[in-house]
């Protein structure tokens, strides 16, 4: 197999993630410029960065179903592209949340965790980048080690922004609608930290 044909699934996973990137800093401008009669504008935005992941993540679907040779293992490709395309899922489903139970203010732990998810998100589309030369990349371990700390500390802060939503005498729809958010935030670092695990698993299996 050509270099050039092994290089379109890498660039497919690194352009995949770039749209994470995308999707979680779009939130972030939506969460600290917070309009609730504009929620619905914005989740339209939204969909536009998810529907275009989705396609992107279609053309790697196509091409490796006509494809004979591959530079990894497919269940490899397969699982590692939805992973990604999941990413970018879930920042919007942290989008829908606030839209469908018409929050009205924003919680400051939530921006909080979505700085923890921005940074996560750019971490993944380096460590992809890194991917396409793995046999020789001297940055690669280290970005997945970077992105299961800051998970860890996405954990962390998940739960105390848990703890603090439950003590602090809010109405019940309040916290229902909250325990929502965090948790497909706490999701979105999540992923970034199987997106890392998948890859650290590949290279191990092709080294």
């Amino acid at each position: 197999m050509s270099k050039k044909q092994d290089a379109f699934y890498f660039d497919n996973f690194t352009a995949c993630a770039e749209y994470s990137c995308q999707a979680a800093h779009l939130l972030k401008d939506v969460l600290s410029n917070f309009k609730p009669e504009e929620a619905y504008d914005r989740l339209n935005e939204m969909h536009l960065i998810e529907n275009a992941a989705d396609e992107k993540k279609h053309e790697l679907t196509d091409r490796l179903a006509k494809a004979f040779v591959t530079p990894i293992e497919r269940e490899d490709l397969v699982s590692l592209s939805h992973l990604v395309d999941e990413m970018t899922d879930k920042i919007e489903e942290v989008m829908i949340r606030i839209y469908i139970n018409n929050v009205q203010t924003i919680q400051p732990e939530a921006i909080q965790l979505l700085d923890l998810v921005i940074q996560c998100c750019e971490e993944v589309c380096n460590m992809l980048k890194d991917f396409a030369d793995f046999r020789h990349s001297r940055t690669l371990k280290e970005r997945i080690i970077h992105i299961n700390s800051m998970e860890e500390e996405a954990d962390k802060l998940f739960i105390s922004s848990m703890r603090a939503l439950h003590t602090e005498g809010k109405d019940a729809m309040h916290i229902m609608a909250w325990r929502e958010i965090y948790d497909y935030l706490e999701k979105c670092a999540d992923l970034c930290e199987h997106v890392a695990d998948t890859v650290e698993s590949v290279v191990m299996k092709n080294s």
